[in-house]
């Protein structure tokens, strides 16, 4: 479907689902709708003949589909994922098969700073040793001279998560780092971090402007994750209070506060709904309160402290129109209108759409 369509049909489905609650300004699409995902992840395996293949697994199962080449990942994490397949035979490393347990490696996974240009490459490996690392990553840096980390990720369960809890650099830090919205970010295998930087500035700049910070605002983030929104906003804002229930996120979001200079963000461990009722109880007054949820949306509970708390903004990111049109439906009720709904194409080729709305307390 060519990508105009695609996106009037987003259009559409957002007008749908939220335009009996405010306006929907037209969609912002991407100028250069390809290779735009900054992470690429590919499992390993060998054909009926043998052949070493990498792509991914057919719906529903365990059976690798191969993939040479994908028109919406990054096109130097795919060329550096099939440098690794052609390496593999002549360093006798074997793909693993799940079915026996046999094999080492099991997936790579390539994330890429598009602002720096540094790349990490890991590779997922079903034992913890791998035979001639040094000179398998010299091999594959002789090829790839940008690559300025290696991680290796031990695997060795029968799960479809694709990394193991145990890793470890071979080559540079184990991490890597690259800028958005001006903030510098600290990626290791494992931290979220949006995969289309470019439509992630939109989206970001879009809540930015509806949040309408003058320097004077408490802004609450209520879904912070690893603070790459909360950092933004602390730019503008007198005190930003982000808080998150994935211990990993915070401690990620606290060391990119460090690496950012950022003394006016604290990052907080624990239940949106509890935290911000706790943050209310020591006279914290946000202004705004930003929420950004994972795709079912907000629990109940948040939107109830929401309501008690009375911000003058709410600042909506969403990745689900359906559960955001829930989530309005329950604000309205509780003294809320919304004013715009900004949709933003974070991912071109796909049906998934994200969307920026702002609502404010209804003048009684």
């Amino acid at each position: 479907m060519p990508y105009k369509e695609q996106l009037k049909r987003k259009q559409k489905q957002e007008e749908q689902l939220l335009g009996g609650f405010c306006k929907v300004s037209p969609i912002i699409g991407m100028e250069h709708p390809y290779f735009y995902r900054n992470k690429v992840h590919a499992v390993f395996d060998r054909d009926k003949k043998g052949n070493v293949i990498s792509g991914i697994y057919a719906e529903g199962t365990h059976r690798v589909i191969a993939v040479e080449e994908c028109l919406i990942e990054d096109k130097k994490s795919q060329e550096i994922i099939r440098t690794i397949r052609e390496l593999l035979p002549s360093f006798k490393i074997k793909t693993y098969n799940e079915d026996t347990g046999y094999g080492l490696l099991r997936h790579v996974l390539v994330r890429r700073g598009f602002e720096t240009g540094e790349i990490m490459v890991v590779l997922v490996l079903g034992s913890p040793i791998l035979p001639s690392k040094n000179n398998f990553v010299k091999a594959l840096r002789k090829v790839h001279p940008e690559i300025t980390t290696v991680v290796l990720n031990v695997n060795n369960k029968q799960t479809s998560m694709v990394l193991g809890e145990k890793e470890k650099p071979i080559y540079g830090p184990g991490f890597i780092k690259d800028k958005l919205c001006g903030c510098t970010f600290r990626i290791s295998p494992k931290s979220f971090y949006q995969v289309n930087p470019v439509q992630t500035e939109v989206l970001y700049n879009t809540a930015m402007d509806y949040a309408e910070l003058t320097g004077k605002e408490t802004v609450i983030d209520a879904y912070c994750g690893t603070g790459t929104i909360s950092l933004y906003l602390a730019k503008h804002a007198q005190k930003v209070y982000g808080i998150e229930i994935i211990a990993s996120a915070i401690e990620d979001a606290k060391r990119n506060a460090e690496d950012n200079r950022c003394d006016n963000a604290e990052f907080i461990l624990g239940d949106a709904a509890v935290k911000m009722q706790e943050l209310v109880e020591q006279g914290v007054r946000p202004e705004v309160v930003l929420l950004d949820p994972p795709r079912a949306g907000c629990e109940e509970k948040v939107l109830a402290a929401i309501a008690q708390v009375m911000p003058q903004r709410i600042v909506y990111v969403s990745c689900n129109p359906a559960s955001l049109a829930r989530d309005l439906a329950y604000l309205e009720q509780n003294g809320y209108q919304a004013e715009v709904a900004q949709p933003v194409d974070m991912f071109p080729m796909t049906h998934h759409v994200e969307t920026v709305v702002l609502m404010t307390i209804v003048k009684k």
